[in-house]
């Protein structure tokens, strides 16, 4: 220790010889300087603590309690300062508390500031301004059509109403929202109307279809009955579309046997192994999705029946219908399985699996569910032809089960022979007939949904217990082959027990 601090500890002056008193001001006051320093420093630090403590303060919310209310302890701890964790640094929390940042509410913005703009949909002022435009524009259409415009018709009165709508609804938008907030309110209108609009039109097509049928499809008859003895003034408790029904079904059964299997195999080709080849044949598919039905049937018509001798029937109807399907399926495939992750394979390639063995075991079953809905739509375009369906299956009135012996009806056909009559009977017979298909084609869409609808990794029970008893057998081959290895290993490279550790083991 110098003589300065000596003489400073001791409360004396400083009176080293040789120095003075201009030595000891100069000594003093740069202890002086330095202790203000040290003061500001750790004022400041304080005050970058307290800081930082009030942040944390109004942010911080305990997570033991259910309410999320701050409890004494907390507060304590807090005002005693940081808190000494057991190997003497610094702690920060406590363990039973975690901090979590609360969003609070934007202060209300100044005049002449951007106000946020409120992106939830469906406040009361929007409902407000669509049913205030959706009322004056009905009643300016109605004024339009019946006192100012020699205007008339349903149509026409929609479209009026429908643009009168969307001028009202801009206009009360413009009252409270600026020019982006107004075209988004439009927009919205726009693609909201064309949706009910669409909807309509399926409600009204399939409304009217089973409005017409129904003095038809309330008979039993028409469920289990052929045309075998019907004339066209017959009434209607005469006849039905069975056979028709199972030509449906015994046709398109041979075009998806033939489309579904030929369809999947060329869309995973065209996805696995590319090249100049699968170029062509993605081309070629495509040409081949806008073929007309018609060229499907004079095709089949000319190659199998013509030039191999053999008469109309369900079998050359099912191949007419299995080209018109094919590339349908084939399309659709090919992009479902294009959204397969890459990542998958390249894990299942990593693993050791070969090619054909991640296909079917890793990209199939993910696609599964766009699988289906490639042989929904192929099933959809196909069942609802009826040229290809005349070429090659004839007509008849008869039950036909064989699709190879003779000519056979589809619904469709028998909706295109039908509505030719000027009969009414004949005329209700043919959308009878329709009814049905569309009641067949959602039969087959349910169906399809339920066995292909589970997405990746979703098991059935059936599935899961199969997958328990593969794990089971798994697990006894492998306990096999081990024991197989150790009983064919020398002497010298089996593994030797450990006597202390049996004797410790040994209660």
């Amino acid at each position: 220790m110098t003589s300065t601090d000596t003489a400073r500890t001791a409360g004396q002056p400083d009176t080293a010889p040789g120095t003075g008193q201009t030595h000891h001001h100069a000594v003093a006051a740069a202890d002086q300087a330095q202790d203000q320093g040290h003061a500001t420093a750790t004022a400041g630090h304080a005050q970058d603590q307290g800081h930082a403590a009030a942040a944390i303060e109004r942010t911080r919310v305990d997570l033991t309690k259910p309410d999320g209310t701050r409890s004494e302890p907390d507060t304590a701890t807090r005002a005693a300062g940081p808190v000494k964790a057991a190997d003497g640094g610094p702690r920060h929390a406590r363990p039973d508390t975690a901090l979590t940042f609360v969003r609070r509410p934007l202060p209300e913005a100044a005049p002449g500031e951007e106000r946020r703009r409120e992106l939830r949909a469906g406040r009361r002022l929007d409902r407000l301004n669509v049913t205030g435009a959706l009322l004056a524009a009905l009643a300016f259409t109605a004024l339009l059509f019946g006192q100012i415009a020699p205007f008339d018709g349903v149509l026409g009165f929609i479209v009026v109403t429908f643009l009168a709508f969307l001028a009202f609804l801009g206009l009360l938008t413009s009252l409270t929202e600026d020019g982006p907030a107004i075209r988004d309110r439009i927009a919205a209108a726009v693609m909201t109307g064309v949706g009910m609009l669409l909807l309509l039109l399926l409600v009204v097509v399939v409304g009217f279809t089973f409005w017409r049928a129904w003095p038809a499809l309330v008979h039993v008859n028409f469920w289990i009955e052929d045309m075998s003895v019907v004339q066209p003034t017959s009434p209607l408790n005469v006849g039905g579309a069975l056979h028709a029904i199972v030509g449906t079904l015994e046709q398109m059964g041979i075009a998806l046997t033939l489309s579904v299997p030929l369809g999947i195999t060329c869309a995973v080709f065209l996805g696995e192994i590319p090249g100049r080849f699968s170029r062509f044949v993605r081309t070629l598919v495509e040409a081949m999705t806008a073929l007309p039905s018609i060229v499907a049937g004079l095709f089949v018509y000319a190659g199998l029946i013509l030039a191999l001798d053999q008469q109309k029937s369900g079998l050359a109807a099912g191949i007419a219908l299995s080209v018109m399907t094919l590339p349908i399926i084939i399309r659709a495939s090919d992009v479902v399985l294009r959204l397969v992750p890459g990542t998958l394979k390249e894990a299942s390639f990593a693993l050791g699996a070969s090619q054909w063995r991640t296909v079917w075991h890793v990209v199939l079953p993910t696609a599964r569910s766009g699988l289906t809905t490639a042989v929904i739509l192929g099933t959809a375009r196909g069942i609802g032809e009826t040229s290809p369906v005349l070429i090659t299956a004839g007509f008849t009135q008869f039950m036909a089960l064989n699709p190879a012996a003779g000519p056979q009806v589809s619904l469709p056909l028998l909706v295109f022979n039908s509505v030719r009559f000027p009969q009414e009977e004949m005329i209700i017979r043919g959308f009878g007939a329709g009814a049905v298909l569309m009641l067949l084609v959602l039969v087959l869409f349910v169906a399809a949904r339920i066995i292909g609808g589970r997405g990746p990794g979703e098991l059935s029970s059936g599935q899961l217990r199969r997958r328990a008893v593969a794990s089971a057998l798994d697990v006894k081959r492998f306990q096999r082959r081990e024991q197989a290895d150790l009983d064919g290993a020398p002497s010298q490279s089996r593994p030797q027990a450990d006597p202390d550790k049996e004797m410790s083991d040994v209660p």
